[in-house]
């Protein structure tokens, strides 16, 4: 079963959702071991697989950010393994502190099955993108960044989109090669 984004879910799943990523949080914080998560325990929607990337804000400011990018596991295991990972296992940032655990602001994403983009040139690539719609997947050799579609809220131009993106994926602002891949993908998000 794959996932089939919010459209499915009910208000209860939505909450049960967030209840599971701050659960995980707080046991990881807490017991220093990640929390079980028996997918079996909850309602079918939730046993769906699908890519999530959960994201931890405090006032309004990234506090972690961790997700998956290809389908493999159940929803609400995913996001309960990857809101532990947002708060402890983000390169980014220190380990979430016990004083900082009240006041983080959670955010799910699911994720779209990724789409191949085509195309001919960097300019081809970036008309074909779609501000505010697409999080965009980069692939180049042993390079691999990708940025949600939230991202467009910081980085309004297509242009300085891409350029963000490899510079994300460890490349050059200003790189292009022939080789260079793009996937693109929808999220719906809670809340």
């Amino acid at each position: 079963m794959t996932c089939q984004l919010t459209a499915n879910l009910d208000d209860d799943d939505r909450h049960c959702l967030l209840q599971v990523a701050r659960n995980a949080i707080r046991h990881e914080l807490y017991q220093c071991v990640p929390l079980e998560i028996n997918a079996d325990d909850f309602s079918p929607n939730l046993r769906s697989v699908c890519a999530t990337f959960v994201t931890l804000c405090i006032e309004d400011k990234l506090r972690g950010c961790i997700g998956s990018l290809e389908m493999h596991r159940p929803l609400v295991v995913d996001v309960g393994r990857n809101a532990a990972a947002a708060a402890f296992a983000d390169p980014r940032f220190s380990h979430l502190a016990r004083e900082e655990f009240e006041c983080i602001d959670i955010h799910i994403s699911m994720l779209s099955q990724p789409e191949p983009v085509h195309f001919e040139s960097e300019a081809d690539l970036l008309a074909q993108i779609r501000p505010c719609v697409d999080g965009l997947i980069l692939t180049e050799s042993t390079h691999r960044g990708t940025f949600l579609p939230d991202v467009w809220r910081q980085i309004e131009q297509p242009q300085k989109f891409l350029e963000h993106l490899k510079m994300k994926a460890g490349l050059p602002a200003d790189y292009w090669s022939d080789s260079i891949q793009i996937h693109r993908y929808t999220t719906e998000s809670i809340p």
